[in-house]
């Protein structure tokens, strides 16, 4: 439950370092840190992006980061969750749960007619965390590394 010293709020500039700890947890890797900020200010400024972060004692402990897009073979505005992610030591704390219907109420008010999400196979924790959300998994996702197309090792942390 959200109280005054914890609550959801729209990311800034200022929430960087942050989040890009959350999202390097999540991945299990460090990513770079430059090019990691630059996509971060892009994504500030671009409204079809949305950055929620979940803030308890004045400190970020959870994001959660949208893109929303009109796709031709939805002919409807979709969002997408990119990435989803609390702290270690904050999990199993219902804030991904307020994360997510943040995401949902927002994703609304921008006027898009659902939400998706696509996340490694690897991680079935995430998929039963979805799944409690009300979200089915109809669809297959296919990726081709450019750097090491004949990689087909499926695994976190690359």
């Amino acid at each position: 439950m959200e109280s005054e010293t914890e609550f959801i709020r729209s990311s800034t500039a200022d929430d960087c370092r942050d989040v890009y700890a959350l999202i390097c947890n999540m991945e299990e890797k460090e990513l770079p840190y430059a090019a990691f900020e630059r996509i971060f200010q892009q994504q500030l400024k671009d409204a079809d992006y949305a950055c929620l972060v979940y803030v308890s004692d004045g400190k970020v402990k959870g994001c959660i980061n949208l893109r929303m897009e009109y796709q031709l073979h939805h002919a409807e505005r979709i969002c997408e969750i990119m990435e989803l992610s609390v702290s270690p030591e904050c999990r199993s704390r219902g804030i991904g749960k307020q994360l997510f219907d943040e995401a949902c109420h927002h994703a609304r008010q921008e006027g898009c007619t659902q939400i998706e999400v696509c996340c490694n196979r690897l991680r079935t924790r995430t998929h039963r965390f979805y799944e409690a959300r009300g979200m089915h998994n109809f669809h297959y996702k296919f990726s081709l590394n450019f750097a090491s197309p004949q990689d087909s090792v499926n695994r976190l942390g690359r």
